[in-house]
């Protein structure tokens, strides 16, 4: 029987070398942000009070911290300058944590929640069963646009007014569009309400400013995971510009939350800040040009996506129109996504394509071209896992510091 290390050496040469990544939630980090994540930093703890507990003075529960400390210091400070904002933490394990961290820190049981629904691309995770069911919290929809594929806004605010919820969360799993942040700020303010926005996919877009940023639109709390339109180590981020919200989500972290915040997860989130800081412009200006490129690219090839009259997409990902592609080619979401792993074409099951991982191997417009008509001809019964295999072999990654360590 082959061996767990012969495993995963067989799925790195096959997801990293044989394979043209389409899911949106994926990404691939850089050769400096791997070397961190298996350091020793793996294996150590920090947890620093400067205060009293158990009636004895505690600056650091364990010793032999510093680097640690220092990394993660650094780390915060990349975040608040790449998105603007007064805090970050880097603390959460993911982003579903930091969302749990951003509810707990904002609402108290019995208060409710405004969010998009999932049958609107929202997180499931926000719904009623879940997040908000563990938390004693009452989870409604907001109005929301099927055509425009977004919320209505201004029934949003009328909403928001009348509700008065504890927190607004916005940001989507299936997000393509930016939101009209004034105009729920506005009703959050009329409200007393928090304005908070899970921006798990598009922080990599925002952090290259080619997204909205909510932080500098006014949004109290915005959180998300590290490692889809960002290109870091799977994980989570909190920021804000409130002292008073800062406070409130460190005093959620430790002995509730979380207790070991995974220092390697946090100095390779670092390096990815660093290179975001260096080439993310780029990379983001990239992403959404690829997107487009893509999404009409299959469009007019025969697998159909959404919003054409849109221009399909502001960000990182597409939505196939799942209903039109099972009428005119005969696939369900399932049976193409498995029709297109045959020849090494990864995609997810739930009628979404993603180009950030793309965009980091190198690829451009023209590659885009190529990728939806290996896609299409592949939908089509023809034989293209060569082409596949030939297409990947010509990208390199881009976008990170070449040299082993960065200039100062």
């Amino acid at each position: 029987m082959p061996g767990i290390l012969s495993k995963v050496r067989s799925h790195n040469r096959w997801r990293l070398e044989e394979c043209l990544n389409l899911i949106p939630s994926e990404n691939v980090s850089s050769p400096q942000v791997r070397e961190i994540l298996s350091s020793d930093l793996g294996h150590r703890y920090t947890l620093p009070f400067h205060d009293y507990v158990h009636g004895v003075y505690v600056e650091n529960a364990y010793r032999g911290t510093r680097y640690f400390d220092e990394i993660e210091e650094i780390g915060e400070k990349l975040a608040t300058d790449v998105f603007g904002a007064k805090y970050a933490s880097l603390k959460p394990l993911s982003g579903h944590v930091s969302g749990l961290m951003a509810l707990i820190a904002t609402c108290r049981r019995g208060d409710s929640i405004l969010t998009i629904s999932p049958e609107h691309g929202g997180y499931d995770g926000y719904w009623k069963g879940y997040m908000p069911h563990i938390l004693g919290l009452d989870a409604s929809a907001l109005p929301f646009s099927e055509e425009e594929w977004n919320m209505n806004h201004e029934e949003c605010a009328k909403e928001i007014v009348r509700k008065k919820p504890a927190l607004v969360v916005i940001g989507a799993s299936f997000i393509l569009f930016p939101y009209r942040l004034d105009i729920l700020r506005e009703a959050c303010e009329e409200s007393g309400s928090l304005l908070g926005y899970d921006a798990s996919h598009v922080l990599g877009l925002i952090a290259g400013g080619e997204f909205q940023n909510p932080i500098q639109e006014g949004v109290d709390i915005v959180y998300g995971s590290t490692h889809k339109s960002l290109f870091g180590p799977q994980g989570g981020m909190i920021l804000t510009n409130r002292e008073d919200l800062n406070q409130t989500i460190t005093e959620t972290t430790y002995w509730k939350v979380m207790d070991n915040t995974h220092g390697h997860r946090i100095a390779a989130l670092a390096q990815a800040l660093l290179e975001v800081k260096e080439f993310g412009k780029s990379y983001a200006k990239q992403v959404i040009a690829n997107s487009k490129a893509l999404a009409k690219g299959l469009d007019v090839g025969g697998f159909p996506i959404k919003y054409r009259d849109k221009g399909y997409t502001e960000c990182h990902q597409m939505l196939v129109d799942t209903e039109k592609v099972q009428e005119e080619m005969g696939f369900t979401p399932h049976e193409y996504s498995c029709k297109l792993e045959e020849s090494n074409l990864i995609l997810g099951s739930v009628g979404r394509v993603g180009t950030c991982e793309l965009t980091r191997m190198g690829a451009d417009e023209k590659t885009m071209g190529k990728v939806a008509d290996l896609i299409c001809r592949t939908l089509r019964g023809e034989k293209t896992k060569p082409d596949v295999f030939e297409l990947r072999s010509t990208l390199k990654m881009k976008y990170f510091f070449e040299e082993q360590e960065p200039p100062e």
